[in-house]
């Protein structure tokens, strides 16, 4: 018989102590002791004499394979599917899809074996009714709702099922681990429980998580340190739903999904290189530049849009929900030191077309360019898009693929391509399988030699098939870009380059 000793444990935080208190000393809360028997460290080590290690070259790398979830922009996300005995928290706003998406991939799920869903806020009846909508009917899937973890282990323990998804741990419950759901403890105990049993079973468990009002998954933070993957379900714009991963332990967080929202569930888009470009019929107007970021391993054209206003009571303020808003204030501070153009005393605006958040260091130059047409009043030539990192200096630095970048956005009609001289690591446009020093005219002060992407055909010579002459102009500064953008001569000065606002000119 296995012995036991008392301990006393807080049912709002979870601390122990071995006697009874009236208060718990570390969240301040009366009255929350519960007395709990454990086992002791002499029995604990007697029911785990059999345990043992394993020599690392004894493992069998196959068992850690990957799952194919049948949704390619959520492999996209985990890094190529589920791996076998991970645990992946998922969070979002209510209503934004979660539930919709998992119950897709449950159905979806390339696997001969059983699918769990678990959910704590639908009844049987409600799910079956959303998988009518989207088409998630399989007959190795099979829903369970409950909010108890003993019946939810229980479940797994018969049907031993592949994937489990949790909908949502928020509602999962136990007695041990106080007394109300939600908080704390219960949150840390029940992720704990069911990670276990998913690596002990060599399968597959997600959890969908509420957020609060900031955006941040609610709960401990122990939470997302014991899962393997945390991703974040985001609404851009409208319909558009984007899908990231804060944390991977099998693969990148660089990686981008976009799906849109209809009546029959979510839909993934395959191509959304210009899904985030606005369509207009005539000139752009003045704030608008067009970014080349590179999200994981694809290319997105997006829209950043700026807007600048004077400042009321000397107090200036950056709004940007999209783009951080120290990074729009540091390339203000930069455009006001390059250009003389003066951005302390102006309310800055910042948004992206399609509502994505844009993290890439490569939008910097797209940012410093709408910021300059926007406080100038001049709109950029259309056409143009534009890639670079730029330092407290001015300098445009380079980024990564640049050459594939500027193909892109060849594609999508862009005749114009602003960027760093080259990528690094010494990635050039030869490497790309692009042409080599394109003709070398004398190009503004501060530029290198323009090099051209051009067809393996005469240049002059325009082929629909391939595109038009892709102009790549390589900058290596801020003004030399400004210059560029708004042809200037070599010979423009910062005093020069016809910088106005909209009362007085900058000089």
């Amino acid at each position: 018989m296995k012995k036991q000793t008392v301990v006393y444990r807080c049912s709002n935080c979870g601390h122990t102590e071995p006697k009874w208190l009236g208060r718990c000393p570390e969240c301040g809360q009366w009255n929350t002791f519960v007395e709990n028997n454990v086992a002791t460290r002499v029995a604990q080590a007697s029911a785990g004499a059999d345990a043992y290690s394993l020599p690392i070259v004894a493992i069998d790398p196959a068992s850690g394979t990957r799952l194919p979830s049948g949704i390619s922009e959520l492999d996209r996300v985990l890094g190529g599917g589920f791996m076998r005995g991970s645990a992946i928290l998922l969070g979002g706003e209510p209503g934004i899809g979660k539930s919709t998406l998992l119950l897709q991939a449950c159905a979806a799920l390339r696997s001969k074996g059983r699918v769990l869903y678990v959910s704590g806020e639908e009844s049987p009846a409600q799910i079956r009714l959303r998988a009518d909508r989207v088409g998630a009917i399989k007959d190795n899937l099979e829903v369970f709702c409950s909010t108890d973890l003993d019946k939810i282990m229980s479940v797994m323990d018969s049907t031993r099922p592949i994937l489990t998804v949790i909908d949502s741990i928020q509602t999962v419950y136990t007695p041990e681990a106080g007394a109300v759901p939600g908080t704390a403890n219960q949150i840390k105990y029940n992720t704990q429980n069911l990670t276990e049993w998913a690596k002990t079973h060599d399968s597959v468990i997600v959890f969908v998580a509420h957020v609060t009002k900031d955006g941040l998954i609610a709960g401990p933070k122990a939470a997302e340190h014991i899962v393997d993957a945390v991703l974040a379900f985001e609404q851009a714009e409208g319909d558009l739903r984007s899908l990231r991963a804060t944390k991977n332990r099998f693969g990148s967080t660089d990686e981008l999904g976009l799906f849109r929202m209809d009546e029959d569930g979510l839909h993934e888009i395959v191509d959304p290189s210009g899904v985030l470009l606005v369509k207009r019929d005539g000139e752009i107007p003045s704030g608008i530049a067009v970014a080349i970021v590179y999200e994981g391993s694809r290319i997105l054209l997006v829209e950043i849009q700026a807007l600048t206003v004077p400042a009321k009571a000397g107090i200036t303020r950056v709004y940007s929900d999209r783009i951080d808003a120290s990074r729009v204030a540091r390339i203000a501070a930069v455009m006001e030191k390059q250009t003389g153009l003066r951005f302390s005393d102006q309310d800055i605006y910042i948004n992206v077309a399609g509502g994505v958040r844009i993290s890439e260091t490569g939008i910097d130059l797209a940012l410093a360019a709408a910021l300059y047409s926007a406080r100038t009043g001049q709109a950029l030539p259309s056409g143009a898009a534009m890639a670079g990192e730029l330092s407290l200096a001015g300098e445009v630095r380079s980024v990564r693929q640049m050459a594939k970048r500027a193909r892109t956005a060849q594609a999508l009609g862009f005749s114009q391509v602003f960027g760093p001289r080259e990528g690094p690591a010494g990635e050039g446009l030869a490497r790309e399988g692009l042409a080599g020093e394109g003709p070398t005219r004398e190009g503004l002060a501060g530029e290198k030699p323009i090099r051209k992407a051009v067809p393996s055909k005469d240049p002059s010579q325009k082929d629909p098939k391939e595109g038009q002459v892709m102009d790549w102009r390589a900058v290596d500064s801020l003004k030399a870009a400004i210059r560029a953008l708004m042809g200037a001569g070599k010979d423009a000065t910062p005093s020069t380059l016809g910088i106005r606002t909209q009362s007085r000119e900058v000089t």
